[in-house]
Protein backbone atom coordinates (compact mmCIF):
# COMPACT_ATOMS: atom_id res chain seq x y z
CA UNK A 1 0.00 0.00 0.00
CA UNK A 2 1.20 3.44 -0.87
CA UNK A 3 1.93 6.03 1.34
CA UNK A 4 -0.64 8.68 1.41
CA UNK A 5 2.44 11.39 2.97
CA UNK A 6 4.34 10.88 0.31
CA UNK A 7 3.45 12.89 -3.15
CA UNK A 8 4.42 12.46 -6.64
CA UNK A 9 5.38 16.02 -7.49
CA UNK A 10 5.76 15.08 -11.59
CA UNK A 11 2.04 14.18 -11.94
CA UNK A 12 0.87 17.17 -10.12
CA UNK A 13 3.33 19.28 -12.32
CA UNK A 14 2.09 17.44 -15.29
CA UNK A 15 -1.77 17.97 -16.64
CA UNK A 16 -3.77 16.00 -18.78
CA UNK A 17 -4.43 17.39 -22.19
CA UNK A 18 -8.17 17.80 -21.89
CA UNK A 19 -8.48 19.80 -19.08
CA UNK A 20 -6.04 22.12 -20.06
CA UNK A 21 -7.30 25.83 -21.30
CA UNK A 22 -6.78 26.15 -25.09
CA UNK A 23 -3.99 28.58 -26.23
CA UNK A 24 -4.72 32.16 -26.36
CA UNK A 25 -4.54 33.45 -29.66
CA UNK A 26 -2.69 36.38 -30.54
CA UNK A 27 -2.19 38.68 -33.38
CA UNK A 28 -3.78 41.36 -35.76
CA UNK A 29 -6.97 38.70 -36.68
CA UNK A 30 -7.28 38.05 -33.05
CA UNK A 31 -7.75 41.53 -31.64
CA UNK A 32 -10.17 42.13 -34.94
CA UNK A 33 -12.14 39.02 -33.91
CA UNK A 34 -12.25 40.01 -30.30
CA UNK A 35 -12.89 44.06 -31.15
CA UNK A 36 -15.83 42.50 -33.43
CA UNK A 37 -17.39 40.56 -30.79
CA UNK A 38 -17.11 43.25 -28.12
CA UNK A 39 -19.01 45.51 -30.51
CA UNK A 40 -21.76 43.14 -31.36
CA UNK A 41 -21.95 42.64 -27.59
CA UNK A 42 -21.67 46.23 -26.90
CA UNK A 43 -24.55 46.71 -29.53
CA UNK A 44 -26.87 44.25 -28.24
CA UNK A 45 -26.79 45.33 -24.66
CA UNK A 46 -27.24 49.17 -26.13
CA UNK A 47 -30.53 48.33 -28.09
CA UNK A 48 -31.74 44.67 -28.17
CA UNK A 49 -31.76 44.20 -24.09
CA UNK A 50 -34.23 47.63 -23.55
CA UNK A 51 -35.99 47.11 -26.57
CA UNK A 52 -36.80 43.48 -24.58
CA UNK A 53 -37.85 45.54 -21.41
CA UNK A 54 -40.13 48.02 -23.17
CA UNK A 55 -41.61 45.02 -25.59
CA UNK A 56 -44.46 44.97 -23.15
CA UNK A 57 -45.41 48.42 -23.20
CA UNK A 58 -44.81 48.92 -27.10
CA UNK A 59 -47.91 45.99 -27.24
CA UNK A 60 -50.59 47.60 -24.85
CA UNK A 61 -50.00 50.84 -26.90
CA UNK A 62 -49.77 49.82 -30.39
CA UNK A 63 -52.99 47.58 -29.35
CA UNK A 64 -54.88 50.31 -27.50
CA UNK A 65 -53.88 52.59 -30.64
CA UNK A 66 -55.68 50.70 -32.98
CA UNK A 67 -58.89 50.18 -30.63
CA UNK A 68 -58.99 53.80 -30.50
CA UNK A 69 -58.58 54.07 -34.37
CA UNK A 70 -60.97 51.23 -34.77
CA UNK A 71 -63.56 53.14 -32.22
CA UNK A 72 -63.06 56.29 -33.66
CA UNK A 73 -64.05 54.65 -37.56
CA UNK A 74 -67.08 53.57 -36.21
CA UNK A 75 -68.18 56.63 -34.20
CA UNK A 76 -67.57 58.50 -37.89
CA UNK A 77 -69.60 55.81 -38.99
CA UNK A 78 -72.62 56.11 -36.53
CA UNK A 79 -72.66 60.09 -36.77
CA UNK A 80 -72.79 59.69 -40.65
CA UNK A 81 -75.98 57.73 -40.50
CA UNK A 82 -77.15 59.45 -37.35
CA UNK A 83 -77.57 62.32 -39.78
CA UNK A 84 -78.75 60.54 -42.71
CA UNK A 85 -81.85 59.96 -40.76
CA UNK A 86 -82.61 63.52 -40.29
CA UNK A 87 -85.30 64.13 -42.86
CA UNK A 88 -83.98 67.42 -43.23
CA UNK A 89 -80.84 66.24 -45.05
CA UNK A 90 -82.00 62.60 -46.53
CA UNK A 91 -85.45 63.65 -48.02
CA UNK A 92 -87.29 60.27 -48.14
CA UNK A 93 -89.09 61.28 -51.01
CA UNK A 94 -86.91 61.69 -53.59
CA UNK A 95 -84.13 58.63 -54.95
CA UNK A 96 -81.08 60.95 -54.73
CA UNK A 97 -81.85 62.39 -51.21
CA UNK A 98 -82.52 65.92 -51.94
CA UNK A 99 -80.61 68.97 -52.24
CA UNK A 100 -79.24 68.49 -48.63
CA UNK A 101 -77.96 64.79 -48.75
CA UNK A 102 -74.16 66.19 -48.84
CA UNK A 103 -74.83 67.79 -45.43
CA UNK A 104 -73.89 64.75 -43.29
CA UNK A 105 -70.80 63.83 -45.40
CA UNK A 106 -69.39 67.64 -44.85
CA UNK A 107 -70.32 67.11 -41.48
CA UNK A 108 -68.78 63.95 -41.00
CA UNK A 109 -66.04 64.96 -42.69
CA UNK A 110 -65.66 68.34 -40.50
CA UNK A 111 -65.60 66.19 -37.24
CA UNK A 112 -63.07 63.85 -38.83
CA UNK A 113 -61.03 66.55 -39.29
CA UNK A 114 -60.85 68.34 -35.97
CA UNK A 115 -60.22 65.07 -34.16
CA UNK A 116 -57.23 64.21 -36.37
CA UNK A 117 -55.70 68.36 -35.93
CA UNK A 118 -56.64 67.72 -32.14
CA UNK A 119 -54.26 64.83 -32.18
CA UNK A 120 -51.46 66.18 -34.10
CA UNK A 121 -51.98 69.36 -31.73
CA UNK A 122 -51.28 67.25 -28.81
CA UNK A 123 -48.55 65.45 -30.89
CA UNK A 124 -46.61 68.65 -31.33
CA UNK A 125 -46.78 69.71 -28.02
CA UNK A 126 -45.88 66.83 -27.08
CA UNK A 127 -42.24 66.54 -29.23
CA UNK A 128 -41.61 70.15 -28.52
CA UNK A 129 -41.89 69.18 -24.64
CA UNK A 130 -39.51 66.13 -24.75
CA UNK A 131 -36.96 68.10 -27.23
CA UNK A 132 -36.43 67.25 -30.61
CA UNK A 133 -33.21 64.70 -31.79
CA UNK A 134 -32.45 67.06 -34.16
Amino acid sequence: MADPTTTDSASSLRQRPWNAPPPAPSGPIAQATELKDLVVAYAKQETIDPLKTLQRYMAFGLTGAMFIGIGLCFGLLALLRGLQEITVLNDPAEVDGGWFSWVPYAATFLVGAIIAALFVRRLVRFINQQGSAR
